[in-house]
């Protein structure tokens, strides 16, 4: 995931499953249960080093996509395995 604009103009982190996107990246394991522990801990800002104008940028792009990858598992089934 990287450091962007959504659709809107804001900040937002996008997801970049094939890491080629210029910048500063993170890792994130592609389940919904490390994306959800991230949001809580607010790791996105401090893992992509974000301004601190852009702290509050939307990660939705990112759970959207963890959602469209597979959609039928729920969030208590990913992190009992």
């Amino acid at each position: 995931m990287t450091a962007g604009s959504g659709a809107d103009g804001q900040p937002a982190v996008l997801p970049d499953p094939e890491g080629l996107a210029p910048g500063r990246g993170a890792h994130l394991h592609p389940t919904t249960g490390c994306y959800e522990l991230a949001v809580r801990r607010r790791a996105f800002s401090r893992a992509l080093r974000l301004a601190q104008e852009q702290c509050g940028a939307s990660s939705v792009p990112v759970g959207e996509y963890l959602t469209s990858i597979n959609p039928t598992a729920s969030t208590t089934e990913r992190l009992e395995q």
